[in-house]
This record gives C-alpha cells, sequence and structure tokens, in this order.
C-alpha cells in the first residue's frame, strides 16, 4: 500500500493480525529500505506476539537513487521523521487501526527520526524502541519525548553504546538501555537478532497494549 507524505508517497507494508491491540511502525536505518530482512525478522516475532506492523520506505524511490549516489538523504533526519510523522498519522484514518495505541520502532539512523516523531506525537506514540540507533541524532528532541524508549545495543558496539549511554541521560527515567552480549552493530550472530525481537515485543506488550498501558 501506499502512505501519503506531503507531497509524495510512501511505499509501505501493514500487517494486521487477529485482535491486535497496538501497531508498530519501523524506521529503517541509513542505506536500508522496508525489504531489510532484519527489520522484517523482527516485525514477524511481533505479529506472532499479536502487534500490528507497518514497514514503509521513509524514502521514495527517486530518493534512494539519489541517496545511493550521494549519501545525502539518509541522515537527512528531520526529513526522515517528517515522513514517519505521516505514516502515524495516517494510521490514524485507517479504520482497522485508528483506535490502536501506537509504537515506533528506529534502526540505526532511524531511531533518531523516530525519537523525534515520538517527541512530535506525544499523545499518539506510546512507545519507542532503538535496535543499533543512533539516538544522538535526535539532537534536542531526546528531552522532549515522552514514550517510555528501549535503547538496544549490541554489546560488541562501542562506539554505538556510548552514543546510546549519552542519549540515555537525556530521555531521563522512562528509557533503559539494554546490551546484548557479543552482538555487533547489525545483530548478525546467533540469536542475538531473536533477543531484540523478544525484548522489543515484551516493551512494546508493556507500554502498549491496554491492559498494561501506565
Amino acid at each position: 500500500m501506499t502512505v501519503p507524505a506531503g507531497a509524495v508517497e510512501l511505499a509501505g507494508d501493514l500487517t494486521m493480525p487477529a485482535r491486535a491491540e497496538a501497531v508498530v511502525v519501523f524506521a529503517h536505518g541509513s542505506g536500508s529500505s522496508r525489504q531489510s530482512p532484519r527489520n522484517r525478522a523482527v516485525a514477524a516475532a511481533l505479529a506472532k506476539a499479536a502487534l500490528a506492523t507497518l514497514l514503509v520506505d521513509l524514502l521514495t524511490a527517486d530518493e534512494e537513487a539519489t541517496d545511493r549516489a550521494t549519501g545525502a538523504l539518509r541522515f537527512d533526519v528531520a526529513l526522515l521523521a517528517e515522513r514517519l510523522v505521516a505514516a502515524v498519522d495516517w494510521l490514524g484514518e485507517r479504520p482497522e487501526a485508528t483506535s490502536l495505541p501506537v509504537g515506533l520502532f528506529g534502526a540505526s539512523t532511524g531511531a533518531g527520526a523516530a525519537l523525534v516523531a515520538a517527541a512530535a506525537r506525544p499523545q499518539r506514540v506510546g512507545a519507542t524502541v532503538s535496535r543499533g540507533g543512533r539516538p544522538d541524532l535526535a539532537g534536542d528532541a531526546l528531552r522532549r519525548v515522552e514514550a517510555p524508549t528501549l535503547l538496544i545495543v549490541g554489546g560488541r558496539d562501542e562506539p554505538v553504546i556510548d552514543l546510546n549511554r549519552k542519549a540515555l541521560e537525556a530521555l531521563g527515567k522512562r528509557a533503559r538501555l539494554e546490551i546484548v552480549d557479543g552482538a555487533t552493530h547489525l545483530f548478525e550472530e546467533p540469536g542475538a537478532l531473536g533477543e531484540v525481537a523478544r525484548l522489543a515485543g515484551d516493551w512494546f506488550l508493556t507500554h502498549l497494549t491496554r491492559g498494561n498501558r501506565p
């Protein structure tokens, strides 16, 4: 399906399990797309836990071609966040999703965009998760994020661990940092991505589903 975002339309894949009580929007990282095998694996695990998922390309096909050649757009967090907010607003107009709480799952640079979007839609976004993310790219928006936020980083991804620890201080008491032992930036090690999916699923179920929301 297509998601309107201002003057452009974005390609997206919406999965709605039976009796879903929340929906999670995925923001991919630099140089990736909604076809990211890592994000799709996490999305599949969330669907098994009765969480709906929306994987959306935050750049159009032409923009992705430009980005592959120049790298000019992958760090444009303001643009990516604007597109992510459009996706959240679009879900609010879908009959099957309008009443569902929304979570955001951001990977790499997409995590920065997810946090900016969460700050922009505090009444709509109920939880965020970052996988190997760059929350520092959210800048001043970090201190405006009200949604409970889980930062997941690989234990061998030392530069990103440091960035996430600094972001944790800005996010405050509603945020938590989880380090997956032995994992590198892409969580390619056996069992690492499964642990990401478990942590993310528990976080979203705790903070989004009707019986557990604060």
